[in-house]
């Protein structure tokens, strides 16, 4: 007796996916390598190797590295509180932790750039100790960190629940202290969804543009990210040059990836042997 499927067989289901594949992420992905590709190698060399275009690439890669750092120390201390602890208000600041997610960039951008203004509630206190943060690199790590972390909270919240008690109550018993207990027992089951976090908040920073734009000053050489250095270009109607600083952006996000699953399989094997 042949088994009913609720949902369509290998081959629908096969090719509805490629399809989509292909229309939502090949298709776009192809054409800015085409567009890049048309340019020659010495002019592409010329546009992506600009001093102008290196400043973009320090200010994004390292903004985006001090926002991924941050979002690994406060994302995991947030998803551990929410899953280790009842208080009142959990619920609502687990809510809040996906807000970045369903407000606008641009919105964000807005907010954030009111608060840290010099006049502005943060940005005053901030002052008074001389520090500014509109218009600053540090404006922009911290609106890459608004909108990155969730991605951490959100990989590592379920494999905490997940986890069996058991484990650290037998290193409890065979007197771990609770720092030994956490990086030797907790924190190397958690490495797997931690990189899966890290990878995706680092890539969402490189990429973000809304949120950042109204806060960084977009000065060139000083405070202007790449993303915007490729807008910029479009609105020139110098398509390649925009396609071209783009595909740096693309060739970084896939060697990240690339060495995010080399060090998520390694975790994985090291997990499965102890």
């Amino acid at each position: 007796m042949t088994r009913r499927r609720v949902l369509p067989g290998l081959p629908l289901a096969l090719g509805i996916t490629l399809v989509y594949v292909a229309i939502i992420v090949v298709l776009p992905l192809g054409a800015l390598v085409f567009k890049a590709a048309s340019l020659g190698p010495e002019d592409y060399w010329r546009i992506v190797s600009s001093d102008r275009a290196v400043a973009s690439y320090r200010v994004t890669v390292l903004s985006a590295l001090a926002a991924t750092a941050f979002n690994l120390v406060f994302g995991m201390a947030l998803a551990w509180v929410l899953v280790r602890y009842r208080f009142p208000g959990r619920r609502f600041i687990d809510a809040l932790v996906d807000l970045p997610f369903a407000l606008p960039t641009a919105v964000a951008g807005i907010a954030l750039t009111a608060l840290f203004a010099p006049n502005g509630w943060f940005g005053s206190v901030a002052g008074l100790a001389g520090i500014k943060v509109a218009y600053t690199p540090l404006g922009i790590m911290i609106a890459m960190s608004f909108t990155s972390l969730p991605f951490i909270v959100r990989t590592v919240q379920p494999v905490l629940e997940d986890l069996d008690p058991a484990l650290e109550e037998a290193a409890q018993s065979l007197g771990g202290s609770d720092g030994s207990i956490f990086m030797r027992v907790i924190l190397p089951l958690l490495a797997p969804a931690l990189l899966a976090g890290l990878s995706l908040s680092f890539a969402r920073s490189l990429g973000e543009f809304g949120a950042i734009i109204f806060i960084a000053g977009n000065q060139p050489m000083s405070t202007e990210i790449t993303a915007l250095l490729a807008f910029i270009r479009l609105e020139e109607y110098d398509y390649q040059a925009a396609a071209a600083i783009a595909s740096v952006l693309l060739i970084a996000a896939f060697m990240m990836l690339a060495v995010t699953n080399l060090l998520q399989a390694r975790a994985l094997r090291y997990t499965a042997r102890n």
